[in-house]
């Protein structure tokens, strides 16, 4: 069985004020960018899963893809990452996989999906994670985890 990810970047899309997300406004500049993230467990080829997302995941005139672990975007001071808890419903998901079991000619199996949305901070001074996660994510049916522009998960 093999893996992959690929991350999906809006093309228009552009950095936003962080505000936007939150309950109260923060102290410092702070901007934000959001991307969606596909963790894909599979069998078959590389190619065939990559050309998979192309053609399903992705909006090819006004988005690009990222394959691979690594963030997209650079310059960050931290990124969130939630999606829904296990059993909660995802309708996003169950369409994907409800669209690739009744495909007629399928190159992979898809054994597993993931979805994740991603934002990414961007700020000048001292952001807290614990203010987006408290205003973005419902623990009621969210899992989440922040990690820094170093690579460490932080929450």
């Amino acid at each position: 069985m093999a893996t992959l990810t690929a991350e999906v970047i809006g093309d228009y899309d552009h950095q936003n004020n962080a505000n936007g997300l939150l309950y109260a406004p923060l102290e410092t500049h702070c901007t934000f960018r959001r991307t969606r993230v596909y963790q894909l467990e599979f069998e078959g080829e590389a190619a065939d899963a990559e050309a998979f997302v192309k053609r399903v995941l992705l909006d090819a005139y006004a988005e690009q893809v990222h394959f691979g672990g690594d963030p997209a975007l650079d310059g960050y001071s931290f990124y969130l990452d939630y999606g829904m808890k296990p059993g909660a419903l995802d309708l996003e998901k169950e369409a994907i996989l409800a669209s690739h079991h009744g495909a007629r000619n399928k190159s992979i199996e898809i054994t597993s999906l993931k979805l994740t949305q991603r934002i990414y901070l961007f700020s000048d001074g001292d952001a807290a994670p614990e203010r987006f996660i408290r205003d973005v994510c419902n623990p009621a049916i969210h899992v989440w985890s922040v990690t820094d522009s170093n690579g460490r998960n932080v929450a």
